[in-house]
C-alpha cells in the first residue's frame, strides 16, 4: 500500500479503560506503520482517553518521536494516559466537568475533532471503549462530519465478541502466572495455608482460565525435591473459579479439605467476577449500597470478592492462615510478551491501512467469520462474551489438577 492517494492530513489517538499489556506498543505500533505509510501526515495523540478529547488535552507526535516510537514497545501501560469516560452518560460528564450542563458529549467530542482538524481517530480499548467509539462513529457519520475512526481491541479478559484475541490478554495471563510463582511460595509460610489468587475479569473467566494454565503448564515442567519439602502437589493450582461455572461452596470444601489435609495447603485461582451475583445480593440484602462507575458496571474493587471467598473457604478447611493476592494490577501493566507483539502488529498495520483507506470499524479476528483478520463493523462490536468452559484444554486442565467439570452458571456474574 505505499503511495497509495489518501485525503487523510491528521490522525489522532487515544487509550482508554483499564490498561492492558498492549497499549504503549499500539502507540508505537500505529506511529510507525503511518510513518512508513504516509510520513506527512499529522499525529496527536490525546491524552487520558476521551477526557482529553472533550477538553482538547492532547500531545503532539513529533519527528523525534516518530525516529524512536520502537522505544514504545518495551513498555507497559500507555503513555498517553487513560480514563473511563461513556460519552453518552452526559450526568457523569457534567459531574465530572468535562461538559456543560444541556451539552451533548457526543457533540462536543465531534466538535473538538473538527476544530484540531483530525481527519481519523483511532481507539485503542475494550468493549467499552470501542461502543463508545461506535456512539462517536455513529454520530459522525449522521452528521456528515467526513470523520473515520478505527478501534483496536485491548483487554486482558478477552471478551470482546466477535474477536478471538484482544491484545494484551495472552501477556497479562503469562505475567499472572509469573506472579503465582512467588505467591504460592507462601504455602510453607505455616500450615494449613489457604491461598487465593484473585485475578481481574468482571464476567469472563478466561483470564483466570489461562493464568492457571500457565502456571501449571510451569509447575509441570520443572524438577522438584519432594525429599526435602519441595512438593509439586503443594505448589500446584487446586481449583478454578469463574464467572461462567456453577460454584457449590460446599460442594468444593469438601474435596478441598482432602488437599489441605494431604498437601498442607490449597491454593485457588479466583476470577473477580465468580459469585459475584451471590456476593451483591448479599450486601443488598444486608442494606449496603453497591458501587459502580460510569458504565454501571459494580466496582469490584469495593467488593473484594478474594477476601469473601476467604471468608467462606477458610472456615470450611479449618485453614490457620489465609492469604488473598490480586495479581490485576502488575499483569496488566506489563510490556507485551512476544505473541501479543507480533498480534499488536498485524492489526496495527491494518487499522492504518484501513484508516488511509477510510474504512471504519474495530480491527480483529472474525471468529464468525472464519477468524480471519478484518476490520469488524462497530455494530456487531459487543462486550461481556463469555468465557468457554466446555473447551478441550479447560476440562483437560481442571481433570489435571482434580476438580471436576463445571456445570455453567444459571445467572450471570453481573445484571
Amino acid at each position: 500500500m505505499i503511495g497509495i492517494p489518501t485525503m487523510v492530513q491528521k490522525v489522532a489517538l487515544l487509550t482508554a479503560g483499564g490498561f492492558a499489556p498492549c497499549l504503549s506498543s499500539a502507540v508505537g505500533g500505529l506511529i510507525e506503520r503511518y510513518t512508513e505509510l504516509a510520513p506527512d501526515v499529522e499525529i496527536i495523540g490525546y491524552k487520558n482517553g476521551y477526557q482529553g478529547l472533550l477538553t482538547g488535552d492532547f500531545l503532539a507526535v513529533t519527528d523525534e518521536v516518530r525516529a524512536k516510537a520502537s522505544l514504545l514497545h518495551n513498555y507497559g501501560g500507555s503513555p498517553l494516559g487513560n480514563s473511563r469516560v461513556k460519552l453518552t452518560n452526559a450526568k457523569d460528564l457534567v459531574k465530572r466537568g468535562l461538559v456543560a450542563e444541556g451539552e451533548d458529549p457526543l457533540k462536543v467530542a465531534a466538535d473538538r475533532l473538527v476544530a484540531d482538524g483530525v481527519d481519523v481517530l483511532h481507539t485503542i480499548g475494550g468493549d467499552d471503549t470501542n461502543t463508545t467509539a461506535a456512539d462517536l462513529a455513529a454520530y459522525l457519520a449522521k452528521h456528515d462530519y467526513g470523520l473515520t475512526v478505527v478501534g483496536l481491541p485491548k483487554t486482558i479478559d478477552n471478551d470482546v465478541v466477535p474477536i478471538r484475541q484482544s491484545l494484551g490478554a495472552d501477556t497479562a495471563a503469562e505475567m499472572g502466572a509469573r506472579f503465582a510463582k512467588n505467591v504460592m511460595a507462601e504455602h510453607n509460610a505455616g500450615t494449613r495455608i489457604l491461598i487465593i489468587h484473585e485475578v481481574m475479569g468482571r464476567n469472563c473467566g478466561w483470564l483466570t482460565a489461562a493464568t492457571a494454565r500457565k502456571y501449571h503448564e510451569w509447575v509441570e515442567s520443572v524438577e522438584w525435591l519432594p525429599e526435602i519439602g519441595l512438593s509439586k502437589e503443594a505448589w500446584d493450582v487446586h481449583a478454578i473459579l469463574v464467572p461462567e461455572a456453577e460454584i457449590n461452596i460446599e460442594q468444593e470444601a469438601a474435596r478441598l479439605i482432602k488437599v489441605m489435609d494431604e498437601v498442607g495447603c490449597v491454593n485457588i485461582f479466583l476470577s473477580e467476577g465468580a459469585g459475584i451475583a451471590d456476593i451483591v445480593e448479599e450486601m443488598e440484602k444486608s442494606g449496603q449500597e453497591v458501587a459502580r462507575d460510569a458504565f454501571g458496571h459494580i466496582r469490584l474493587e469495593r467488593i473484594n470478592p478474594g477476601a469473601w471467598f476467604a471468608k467462606q473457604f477458610s472456615k470450611m478447611l479449618n485453614s490457620e492462615k489465609v492469604l488473598v493476592q490480586k495479581s490485576g494490577y502488575y499483569s496488566r501493566s506489563a510490556a507485551a510478551n512476544a505473541f501479543d507483539l507480533a498480534l499488536i502488529k498485524e492489526m496495527t498495520d491494518l487499522a492504518v491501512d484501513s484508516a488511509l483507506a477510510g474504512n471504519p470499524g474495530v480491527v480483529g479476528h472474525d471468529e464468525e467469520a472464519g477468524d480471519v483478520l478484518s476490520v469488524i463493523a462497530f455494530d456487531r462490536i459487543k462486550g461481556g462474551k463469555p468465557f468457554d468452559i466446555s473447551q478441550d484444554w479447560y476440562l483437560d486442565l481442571l481433570s489435571e489438577i482434580g476438580q471436576p467439570a463445571p456445570v455453567p452458571a444459571h445467572t450471570p456474574a453481573e445484571h
